[in-house]
């Protein structure tokens, strides 16, 4: 992402960051998609948006997904030394990143899924 701009992670499918984008929108914020499905982050900026979002990568983490499932990712541990092994999962399948990810020029993020949590970001 460039300096000055807002980017979302966006999966064009999905019913909540259809929801974000028209919120973003509604409120005129001026914004660049990232198809994360089609243009993967890579674990360095996984490392990076967690930094900003405060959160772990199993925070962020689609368990219910089919790919986790057959990772068994339920199974694994949740302390900092698992932390690479997550994020490497999250980078080698995207689909297991929580949607949408907001992320502002400010240096702010969010988890968008609800109205509250856009509002967050000010």
């Amino acid at each position: 992402m460039t300096a000055g701009q807002t980017e979302i992670w966006h999966n064009p499918r999905c019913t909540k960051s259809r929801n974000a984008t028209a919120r973003l929108d509604e409120v005129g914020v001026e914004y660049t998609v990232r198809k994360y499905l089609d243009d993967p982050p890579t674990a360095d900026e996984l490392r990076a948006v967690l930094d900003r979002l405060g959160a772990e990568p199993w925070d962020i983490t689609r368990t219910g997904e089919q790919i986790a499932k057959d990772l068994d990712m339920s199974s694994w541990g949740r302390t900092p030394a698992d932390r690479n092994r997550w994020i490497e999962a999250l980078a080698a399948n995207p689909k297991l990143i929580q949607r949408p990810i907001v992320l502002t020029a400010d240096g702010a993020a969010v988890v968008a899924r609800t109205d509250e949590a856009l509002r967050s970001l000010g």
